[in-house]
């Protein structure tokens, strides 16, 4: 399958491009992309095994470059100078939209720092999919991988499990059943969704409430996306009123009515109604 470029990149169009990539399926990437990778002058990846076989897809002829963790550093001068020589060069990483927990933020500061160019070129995202299917709270916090050492990930986890949103993790599969136990101490009563093999043939959302998880009995194939849901916050056992709370209440007291101070209240703090209409009451009654 050849993609005629629709359009041409003008000269003073040369910079950086952020190339998103498919997850798993490759008819998920972009006409846009697939033009952006046709006219680049090199194409940066993490492996070029697994780009290649994107590239012949799509019969692009754009050469590859390794660049990964472990040379991003050592590749750097080489790709300023051809970016400020005037080279279209995009990054892409093994799947999804590159530099978020892959290679290329250095690359992207570098460019910032000498006023180069920087194109996103939107697509395909693990985080916004797993987010899409889990049917929690469209307000999360992304994680990204966890840490390896035992006393770190506890820590983490466990400040981590304060934000009252969703929360969105990348686990190897490898370390799955070294976390399970964290989840289980820090995220009682929540729900969880692992997403495995997203797009590809054996694409699986595992749906659980976290009190319930068990180890793996074998390991997954493939990165997990981890999504955990919201936290859920019982008002009725909730604290009592603080000092912030009543001097709001004192100013509003003679200009709304108890029903609408409830209401207002009730949205920024955890405090119950009743306590609320108890302090209003009183209020009301010392006059």
């Amino acid at each position: 399958m050849i993609i005629k470029p629709q359009f041409k990149l003008k000269e003073n169009e040369n910079g950086l491009y952020l190339v998103s990539t498919p997850l798993g399926n490759l008819k998920d990437i972009t006409l846009r992309a697939i033009e952006v990778l046709q006219q680049s002058d090199y194409i940066l990846c993490e492996d070029t095994r697994v780009s290649k076989n994107l590239l012949d897809r799509y019969q692009i002829k754009s050469k590859l470059v390794s660049n990964h963790k472990f040379n991003e550093k050592k590749n750097l001068v080489k790709i300023i100078e051809d970016l400020k020589f005037g080279k279209i060069i995009s990054l892409i990483s093994d799947a999804g939209t590159p530099s978020i927990s892959d290679p290329g933020s250095i690359l992207v500061n570098e460019c910032i720092n000498n006023e180069i160019r920087i194109f996103p070129i939107p697509g395909p995202s693990a985080v916004a999919t797993a987010i899409s299917i889990s049917g929690f709270s469209d307000k999360f916090l992304f994680c990204g991988f966890l840490p390896d050492k035992k006393h770190q990930l506890s820590n983490e986890l466990k400040k981590f499990s304060e934000f009252e949103n969703s929360l969105v993790f990348f686990i190897s599969p490898k370390k799955i059943n070294k976390i399970i136990p964290e989840l289980k101490n820090n995220f009682s009563g929540r729900k969880i969704v692992f997403c495995r093999e997203i797009s590809k043939m054996y694409e699986e959302f595992i749906r659980k409430n976290v009190d319930e998880l068990e180890l793996f009995e074998k390991e997954p194939k493939g990165e997990l996306t981890v999504v955990i849901s919201e936290k859920k916050i019982n008002k009725n056992i909730s604290k009592k009123l603080t000092e912030f709370d009543m001097n709001i209440i004192k100013k509003m007291i003679n200009k709304l009515s108890t029903r609408e101070i409830i209401d207002i209240l009730s949205q920024i703090s955890n405090v119950s109604k009743k306590e609320i209409y108890n302090y209003c009451l009183e209020l009301k009654n010392e006059k």
